[in-house]
């Protein structure tokens, strides 16, 4: 009795688990898929149905939110044996992988990735009266952009030489690789790679580390690469350069001595022109005055001559010629030898002497006879 009691237990059982298990997702692949930008991804998610779920077949795909406060963003849905593709969240680039997603086949592709449709992805299944669902990770790399390469400091014989990879864009973690592709490939023995920052570190470089060098970006999803050609010139010749310095300086201050001097010279020549002119115009002589003012002021020149002369000066002065005298006529000449009496002429105020060009002279004191007082 027992026996048959456990076989009839288990069939039911049984029974009841089918009942119970009705629809089932049998996708088995890898729930976390790595892409990069660009390319095409598909989110497997097949299901089988029983006979018990009769009830309408619905199939939702929807980006879940990492912030639980947010609500869930669907991103395309089968319902009414109808696909519903224009969800803004990605329109345009998810697609049913089946015609006729009630098949069992309710994987969908996602086209032209970006690096914002990183996240999890969850589908969906709901037949009454059953439900299952499956979650996918999904995330989206961006390969490495073409890296620039160049190198630092002086590129000449025993400097450091510092050869520098680097590029913009790419998802983390990112390797740099150097290589040597001329003159053997071999990177110089004093070289220092660093992987991560991208920089190979020549030390008291030589004549023979020159060559091209090519810098490759790799990630996860990609790799770019770039070309550098490195030069190492010798030393330039310090003595020369100094040398050449000292008499380019020596030439520069002897132009500016020239042109000193030049511009001194030409400034004390207009000073004595300047000067020269200024002498000109105060030795013009006065204007000529009338016969008459002349002989006036000659009459009384030979006055105050004869009066500042001492009686045995007298007979010299008579005997020197009369160049001063103005004779007014023939019948006025004296005789050469007899000296005239100085002539008796009205006299005339200072004032009028000034006004007619005269010049007054000082006439020192005498007495009757002739002897200054």
């Amino acid at each position: 009795m027992e026996a048959p009691n456990a076989c009839l237990w288990y069939l039911l059982i049984s029974i009841l688990g089918g009942w119970t298990i009705g629809l089932e997702i049998t996708s088995t692949g890898p729930t976390s898929i790595e892409k990069a930008s660009g390319e095409t991804v598909k989110l497997e998610c097949m299901f089988t149905l029983s006979p018990e779920d009769s009830g309408p077949l619905d199939i939702e795909w929807s980006r879940l939110s990492s912030d639980n406060q947010k609500e869930d963003k669907v991103v395309i849905l089968y319902s009414g044996d109808r696909a519903y593709e224009d969800y803004p969240a990605m329109k345009g680039r998810v697609h049913f992988n089946s015609a006729d997603p009630k098949n069992g086949d309710a994987s969908i592709n996602l086209t032209g990735l970006r690096s914002s449709d990183s996240g999890t992805f969850q589908c969906k299944v709901k037949k009454a009266p059953g439900i299952r669902g499956r979650k996918m990770l999904l995330i989206v790399m961006v390969k490495p952009s073409k890296p620039r390469c160049f190198a630092e400091g002086q590129t000449q014989e025993g400097k450091d030489i510092v050869l520098r990879c680097t590029s913009n864009e790419g998802t983390q973690p990112m390797q740099y690789g150097w290589e040597k592709t001329s003159n053997g490939k071999v990177l110089p023995a004093s070289g220092v790679l660093d992987p991560v920052g991208g920089t190979l570190n020549v030390r008291n470089a030589s004549a023979s580390a020159s060559g091209t060098y090519r810098c490759t970006a790799t990630n996860r999803v990609g790799s770019e690469d770039c070309i550098l050609y490195l030069n190492v010139t010798p030393p330039p010749n310090t003595a020369g350069i100094i040398a050449g310095a000292i008499i380019l300086v020596l030439l520069i201050l002897i132009i500016i001595a020239i042109i000193l001097f030049c511009c001194c010279r030409a400034r004390h020549r207009k000073k004595y022109e300047k000067e020269i002119c200024n002498e000109i115009r105060e030795d013009v002589p006065p204007p000529k005055s009338r016969v008459s003012t002349a002989r006036s002021f000659t009459v009384g020149s030979q006055r105050s001559s004869l009066g500042s002369m001492s009686p045995s000066n007298l007979h010299e002065y008579a005997l020197k010629p009369q160049y001063d005298k103005i004779p007014s006529s023939e019948e006025d000449r004296p005789p050469s030898h007899t000296p005239l009496p100085p002539p008796t002429a009205p006299r005339m105020a200072g004032p009028n002497l000034s006004r007619m060009g005269a010049i007054p002279v000082m006439i020192p004191a005498q007495n009757r006879d002739g002897s200054i007082v």
